[in-house]
């Protein structure tokens, strides 16, 4: 619950662009998920800086959602306040090669900008559901491509809101969907990204490639979070969890998806604990089955963390 006070503060520096009491189950792409205390979009780099500074002040947790995708929010409510950078949508050609995009950038948004200019590098997006700031956390990636290989500059907002950072790609440490290197609560604010000069004909054949692909081979007709596990070194999470025989499975609404095992879809009214209980259903298999130990790559925000 927001005190009284810092809810009238919120409401002064945001404006409309605070909400109160706000079901998780409508910001996440799995549609599951209880109420957030609040939920703030600022409009600019001034009113991130000044939310996280009065979140700080008042001890009040904050939590990053971005596109709602590879996150699971928990059915209880969720205490501090959810931060959407939903404003934070621009895109800008700078010299040299590269293209500085903020967190708020959908992948689409992302593709229609580099196909319209003919620019190259970044067409594995098209691919990713999300926004930049979610694929940057979790360096995002297809088979042979990632974040980090297209990654020149990261820029993030201190935790309690001091200061914006520019930090070079070498400053950080990117491994298999994870970025290490950052202070815990930070905010992603935007890439530089290295592009090409190409065609428009290139990078639309290219970016209709990967999303036929897509569309062949994932769920995309149902509610979901994307990939619910990593896969193991020279592995599928999905091939382990079909081999243990789980593809299909039901726990309540929620489903080990007929179409690809590494994801779990809401096929009306599941909860977080439905899915909860396939996720640990998947592990306990694939290990017994196989040996393979399954980490999650969903994130999971609430008290099941």
């Amino acid at each position: 619950m927001i005190a009284p006070g810092l809810r009238d503060a919120l409401e002064e520096l945001l404006g409309d662009g605070v909400r109160f009491d706000v079901p998780l189950s409508r910001l996440t792409s799995l549609r599951v998920g209880g109420p957030a205390d609040a939920v703030a979009a600022p409009r600019d780099r001034r009113e991130l800086l000044e939310l996280l500074r009065l979140l700080a002040r008042a001890r009040t947790a904050h939590h990053v959602v971005g596109g709602g995708f590879n996150t699971l929010a928990c059915d209880a409510p969720l205490a501090g306040v959810v931060i959407q950078l939903s404003r934070f949508r621009r895109l800008e050609e700078r010299p040299g090669g590269a293209l500085r995009v903020e967190a708020g950038v959908s992948h689409s948004q992302l593709a229609r900008f580099c196909v319209d200019r003919g620019l190259a590098g970044l067409e594995f997006g098209a691919g990713i559901p999300g926004s930049v700031g979610g694929w940057i956390a979790m360096n995002a990636g297809i088979p042979g491509r990632e974040v980090a290989d297209a990654l020149l500059e990261l820029e993030v907002a201190s935790p309690t809101g001091r200061c914006l950072s520019r930090l070079r790609r070498d400053a950080l440490r990117f491994v298999y969907r994870s970025v290490r290197g950052l202070a815990r609560g930070s905010v992603i604010v935007s890439g530089l990204f290295a592009v090409t000069p190409s065609t428009r004909e290139a990078v639309r054949d290219a970016v209709g490639a990967l999303l036929a692909r897509r569309a062949e081979t994932q769920p995309l007709n149902v509610p979901s979070c994307g990939s619910v596990f990593k896969n193991p070194p020279g592995d599928f999470a999905g091939r382990l969890i079909e081999a243990a025989g789980l593809k299909g499975h039901r726990v309540g609404g929620a489903q080990i998806s007929p179409v690809h095992a590494n994801f779990i879809a809401n096929t009306g009214g599941a909860t977080a604990g439905d899915v909860l209980e396939l996720i640990r259903l998947a592990q306990r298999r694939v290990r017994e089955h196989s040996g393979a130990r399954l980490e999650r790559e969903v994130r999971i925000v609430g008290e099941a963390a």
